[in-house]
């Protein structure tokens, strides 16, 4: 019903707030969305990733698995994921990529992202050593989206807030990938170092797309600007108010698009005061 109402479906990102393998029926969506000759990925803890669903994954066609992996020991995995399952999540890549090479599949492709922050950063490298030994051949450094709750505080955020050693370190990351053939991006175009370093002037929201390029459906069918949409808001009036801009299983799509909570959204990003999450990003996230 939703993917039939985009008469040009380009790219389609099948993951939110949870883990995609968790949906049983994740396979035939991947299946019908390539019919439609989509572009299809994910990320994902990999946790799930086991023999049967790994083969389901590559029969269906996809194209990227991006692994969520923001450590390089058991440790550091455990403190920042919130669970003990670095071991398990490595056996199952190591069985993935190797069921992969066995059916000389070249899809999906695999990479790692790393979400960088103060408690975890000195593993970068160990991590960079991780991915060469078991073949993964990208790895993307994300900055922490931050909202003051658990992990999620200013203070672990790197974003204008390095101090020389750590940005020495990234950069020094940089080399090694290069070296080891091994491609090392950041979010958007730019480059680790940069990502975290970067000039946002002013209106640090307005170099983002989104708001004319794509939208953001959840299970229960609300249409959401961006992924960034359910950060920065304290209570349910501000979610309405802000975040939902129509749900497609009481309009269609292309109501919503062109209609005025749209477009009124749209005017203020647009304006010197945006909805509460797009003023936060380029600061407190990345696009």
């Amino acid at each position: 019903m939703i993917v039939d109402q985009f008469p040009v479906l380009e790219r389609v990102v099948l993951h939110g707030l949870g883990e995609p393998l968790l949906n049983k029926d994740l396979p035939r969506m991947i299946s019908y969305l390539k019919e439609r000759g989509t572009y299809v990925l994910f990320n994902s803890n990999g946790i799930l990733l086991n023999a049967k669903r790994g083969q389901a994954l590559i029969d269906a066609g996809l194209d990227e698995y991006r692994l969520s992996m923001d450590g390089a020991s058991r440790e550091t995995y455990a403190t920042v994921r919130g669970v003990d399952a670095f071991d398990k999540v490595w056996r199952n890549i190591k069985a993935f990529l190797a069921l992969q090479q066995e059916q000389r599949a070249s899809k999906p492709a695999v990479s790692l992202w790393f979400t960088a922050m103060r408690e975890n950063l000195h593993e970068l490298p160990g991590l960079i050593d991780l991915a060469s030994e078991h073949g993964v051949r990208e790895i993307y450094l994300q900055r922490l989206v931050y909202f003051e709750e658990g992990m999620a505080q200013s203070q672990q955020a790197l974003f204008r807030r390095a101090t020389r050693e750590e940005l020495t370190l990234v950069r020094r990351c940089e080399q090694i990938c290069q070296e080891r053939g091994i491609t090392f991006r950041a979010a958007g175009s730019a480059t680790p170092s940069e990502s975290i370093v970067r000039d946002i002037g002013e209106r640090p929201w307005s170099g983002c797309q989104r708001p004319y390029t794509l939208t953001y459906i959840t299970s229960s069918g609300n249409v959401l600007s961006c992924c960034f949409a359910p950060f920065g808001h304290k209570s349910a009036r501000e979610y309405r108010e802000e975040r939902v801009l129509g749900n497609v299983f009481q309009e269609s799509l292309a109501q919503i698009w062109q209609g005025e909570r749209y477009e009124a959204f749209r005017r203020a990003f647009e304006s010197d005061h945006p909805a509460r999450h797009c003023a936060q990003c380029g600061t407190n996230w990345s696009y």
